[in-house]
């Protein structure tokens, strides 16, 4: 891994960083006992060498989140109960004193061992800068290592994820009122999504790679790849590299938006098509189709989470990921003009499930 957060940040940002890393490291000794701290590890963008840079006023400025893996002994269920407050507390000074938000997520190394594969871990264990501890917590983790092995659902996931963005971008357009702080909400969304497109087809050719650089070399040489998407991945890298605040009026922003959720539209329905093995040629043919869009849950999961939280709208053999998907399907692709109140419901549940 490289030594620095960034790419070409400056020395200054760089610095900031690393003074941040050890007021985090200070902080998380104070909080978790030593007998119980296995680790402490930096993930995201400014873990794997590939943080963002925000130049403003001649200056670096950090954009990501710093997200630290927090691993303790143990159940961590029980870890969450005893430390997550407190982490939660020390993220929210930290963040306030820094100028950036500071995340924790607590885990076991015993837990990551036994866990499935994702892209989640994927990213983690090949991208990470250790503040406690080193590689050999890692041992026994190998199978998260192998891009190849990331399983379609997690693709899923991801676009799940992004044009969700692309919904919740919609509605700041659609706003009476448009603010230069919406039209960075909607730059980064699109962004986002722009990103996430081509590393959907890159998950189904088996070729992900954490480097967002490397990501976009690979796409370039996939046969067949449309030079659009192309391009919107380049765009995507480069604002995930350097972001800015976005320029555009809500005019160029809603072109921009509706050229990039039918491609979305185009890449999910194919990704669906092939993970699901059936044949999705419009979004109504998603919305109305009966077949189970999460097959990979266990029904014990589904039944377990419908018996602890009520209210959920979907059927208790279902994960409610599927209610979301189909929700999500239906407000970008076909409607449109999705009222504030399904809005409003849908984003409560994507915090909870996405």
């Amino acid at each position: 891994m490289s030594e620095r957060f960034t790419i070409d940040g400056s020395e200054r940002l760089e610095q900031h960083l690393a003074v941040t890393c050890t007021h985090v490291r200070a902080g998380v000794e104070r909080i978790i006992p030593t007998s119980k701290l296995e680790g402490l590890a930096l993930a995201g963008g400014y873990g794997r060498g590939e943080g963002g840079v925000l130049r403003e006023n001649g200056q670096d400025l950090p954009y990501n989140d710093m997200e630290f893996f927090v691993f303790i002994r143990g159940s961590t269920l029980i870890n969450d109960r005893l430390f997550k407050v407190a982490l939660h507390k020390l993220g929210e000074s930290l963040s306030h004193a820094v100028g950036l938000d500071v995340d924790f997520k607590i885990l076991s190394t015993a837990r990551l061992r036994r866990s499935p594969v994702s892209m989640f871990y994927y990213d983690l264990l090949m991208g990470h800068r250790w503040l406690i501890g080193d590689d050999k917590l890692f041992a026994g983790c190998d199978h998260h290592r192998d891009a190849g092995r990331i399983p379609l659902h997690e693709a899923t996931r991801l676009l799940f994820n992004r044009c969700s963005g692309l919904l919740f971008a919609s509605t700041r357009l659609a706003q009476e009122y448009f603010t230069a702080a919406d039209a960075d909400f909607v730059g980064r969304n699109l962004a986002k999504a722009q990103l996430a497109l081509g590393d959907v087809m890159l998950t189904m050719a088996g070729l992900y790679h954490w480097s967002c650089r490397e990501r976009h070399r690979r796409l370039q040489e996939l046969p067949g790849v449309d030079p659009t998407l192309l391009n919107h991945h380049a765009a995507g890298m480069e604002f995930k590299l350097h972001p800015q605040r976005s320029p555009h009026t809500r005019d160029e922003l809603r072109q921009q938006h509706s050229a990039l959720s039918q491609l979305a539209q185009n890449i999910f329905l194919q990704l669906e098509s092939r993970r699901l093995e059936i044949k999705l040629s419009t979004p109504v043919d998603y919305t109305t189709s009966r077949t189970n869009k999460c097959p990979e849950v266990p029904l014990w999961k589904n039944l377990l989470i419908h018996f602890r939280t009520r209210g959920i709208p979907s059927g208790i053999t279902r994960y409610p990921r599927e209610h979301l998907l189909q929700e999500l399907v239906r407000m970008l692709w076909t409607e449109r003009h999705a009222t504030p109140s399904a809005i409003q419901q849908y984003t409560a549940l994507w915090n909870r499930f996405n």
